[in-house]
């Protein structure tokens, strides 16, 4: 069953659930932080109808409402007879609220200037590390992923960056460079591949012919170690790098191989921190998989390997606390920040998702230095929401062509020809961008052009999509991807982010990035198969159009399962085209590829098995709870 919010007295009753109500939440206008519980006593259900009585709460002047409410429809059978996932009712309150407002934190074990002062001294010791008397690439493949999957390596670019150029010289037969066939030399080349791969750089499969039969099959005894899975998971990491055109499907028969078999370790007794790093990587292959949250569980996975070493340790903890207190920071100066726009643009049919909106921009951004642009995407994410909100559940044909129209302006004359109910929302918009370009120096202000002219796309996007929905217009799906590839926002929020960016961000990157090259619109594009996937699973709302599966489905004649399958093929090859474009592009253009990659990594998180953890912040709460809140031991 699908019930809208309905207004009583003046207060504004969102129902808690959709198939079997229960109770309502109870939103009233003079108190809108305040949510009262009225309760179902009865249900009858008619053809058309449900006749529900509301027992009211204490402070009401009814005891008891009675509403009739029409039947809304559930979605379409596929091919299958199986019904799709149920129109969704209103969003969910936030999660959070304003936890983070008045939220204090515990005291530290440190004072964060101590921590800064020794972080300082251990990075000293570090980079002594990377002068490796043995000449060993294999010790310099092992010290790069470290630091790497420890969060660190913001700290030693230059250092990795010239272990890399050292690592992708060195042949396998060069000195120091294990050139056997067993199980640990092919741990050492798949990490190897995975490395330079992730850093743009081209290696051969050929590196993995020593390690197959005569059939092309990887060699059994391989896998004889099961309480030691590390070689598998690096095999397995290694192979989510493959690009369009990989000869001989090698890396596809890695992937199957070791997959397999960590499956099988997986069902037997593996001990921690194994068991958890097998089931992190069935769900999130490393090279798809934010590095903030691996950084999150590796520390403390590190601390229990045996061969790990004390300074990296404590720099790993110091560092992680330090970052802690960064994003304890922004995340409360954003919350204030929203909050008030929030309650002052009084649009309550949008979502209230201000913390899963950071969890996502930490993802993204994760760098310290760029706390400017973490914050700019964020703020214009949570602007975005709002707009795709309105477009999507709430206003009308009319109302959304008089938005886009005023958007094009970009003027505060286009007020009046607003509905009153928009007029603040985009009086908001526009002084958030006039704060963004204060923010930006002298020579970075022609950035803002190009947020800007994103930002009016982005509504072009939206009408098109409102249009379709309005005239019940069934796209085809190649229709369907081309538009909403476009209006996931991810585009749009790519430049926002890029302008907050420093020196790197130079005029020729936003030129190239505004022109949509593949490596953006593969990213984008796995975003919204993602969501596609989601929406089917989890339903949509009334005026969203079909989904991506819904309109594979009705072209091929297809079930759901097989359209779900479909579409998860073409984020496979977004993924590939994705990793061969960083591989092939000019240098200077990676921090766009950087970017999109992370925030395709961020949605593989968001959207995990066909959750939606922007939309609903129940699914994403525990990480959100482990990333900011849980304790990190120095």
């Amino acid at each position: 069953m699908g019930v809208p919010s309905f207004s009583i007295d003046g207060s504004i009753y969102i129902p808690m659930v959709s198939h079997r109500l229960r109770a309502f939440f109870v939103q009233r206008p003079h108190d809108q932080k305040s949510y009262r519980l009225a309760t179902t006593t009865s249900q009858q259900k008619f053809d058309a109808y449900y006749i529900i009585t509301i027992k009211m709460a204490a402070s009401s002047a009814h005891a008891a409402v009675v509403m009739v409410i029409p039947k809304m429809a559930t979605g379409a059978a596929d091919s299958n007879g199986t019904t799709a996932a149920a129109t969704r009712a209103a969003f969910a309150p936030s999660e959070w609220g304003d936890y983070f407002i008045t939220y204090d934190p515990p005291l530290a074990q440190r004072s964060e200037e101590w921590m800064r002062e020794k972080a300082e001294e251990l990075k000293q010791r570090v980079q002594k590390m990377f002068v490796f008397e043995d000449g060993s690439v294999a010790g310099a493949v092992a010290l790069v992923d470290t630091l790497e999957r420890l969060g660190l390596e913001g700290h030693f670019r230059e250092e990795i960056a010239a272990a890399i150029t050292r690592i992708q010289l060195a042949g396998q037969e060069s000195t120091g460079f294990v050139g056997g066939s067993d199980a640990h030399d092919l741990g050492v080349t798949a990490t190897r591949f995975r490395l330079l791969r992730q850093h743009g750089l081209w290696v051969s499969t050929d590196v993995f012919d020593r390690f197959r039969d005569g059939d092309g099959n990887f060699s059994a005894s391989l896998s004889s170690n099961t309480d030691d899975p590390r070689i598998l998971l690096s095999l397995y990491n290694a192979a989510h790098m493959a690009v369009p055109g990989d000869v001989d499907a090698v890396l596809d028969n890695a992937r199957f191989f070791a997959r397999r078999c960590l499956e099988a370790m997986a069902k037997g007794e593996l001990l921690s921190p194994a068991a958890e790093q097998v089931a992190r990587a069935l769900d999130h292959p490393l090279p798809r998989f934010t590095g903030l949250l691996e950084t999150m569980r590796y520390v403390a996975e590190y601390a229990q390997e045996v061969t790990h070493d004390g300074t990296i340790l404590e720099l790993a903890r110091l560092n992680s606390n330090l970052m802690r207190c960064l994003h304890l920071r922004e995340l409360t100066a954003l919350s204030i920040w929203w909050r008030d726009l929030y309650d002052t643009v009084n649009l309550r049919y949008a979502r209230d998702r201000m913390v899963e909106i950071y969890f996502w921009s930490c993802g993204m951004i994760p760098e310290e230095e760029l706390s400017r642009a973490r914050l700019m995407f964020a703020k214009t994410f949570g602007l975005v929401s709002i707009l795709d909100d309105t477009y999507d559940v709430h206003a009308t044909a009319e109302e959304c062509l008089s938005l886009t129209q005023a958007m094009q302006r970009w003027d505060e004359s286009a007020v009046p020809v607003l509905p009153e109910y928009l007029r603040i929302l985009y009086i908001k918009t526009l002084s958030t961008f006039k704060e963004f370009e204060d923010l930006l120096e002298p020579h970075e202000k022609y950035r803002m052009s190009y947020a800007k002219k994103a930002y009016q796309l982005q509504a072009e996007y939206y009408m098109q999509e409102a249009q379709w929905s309005s005239d019940k217009y069934r796209p085809s799906f190649k229709e369907h991807e081309e538009l909403c590839g476009k209006s996931c926002d991810l585009i749009m929020l790519n430049l926002v982010a890029l302008m907050g960016y420093g020196a790197s961000a130079t005029k020729e990157l936003f030129e190239w990035a505004f022109a949509i090259p593949d490596v953006v619109r593969a990213g984008t594009q796995i975003g919204r198969f993602l969501n596609d996937i989601s929406s089917y699973k989890l339903g949509k709302n009334k005026k969203d159009l079909p989904s991506g599966v819904e309109c594979y489905m009705m072209e091929k004649c297809v079930t759901g399962e097989e359209a779900v399958a479909a579409i998860a093929t073409m984020i496979e090859e977004r993924w590939r085209t994705m990793n061969k474009a960083c591989m092939e592009m000019d240098r200077a253009l990676l921090p766009v590829a950087q970017l999109v990659a992370n925030i395709a990594r961020s949605n593989e998180v968001i959207y995990l098995c066909g959750r939606d953890g922007y939309t609903f912040g129940s699914h994403i709460k525990d990480l959100v709870t482990a990333l900011f809140l849980d304790p990190i031991p120095l």
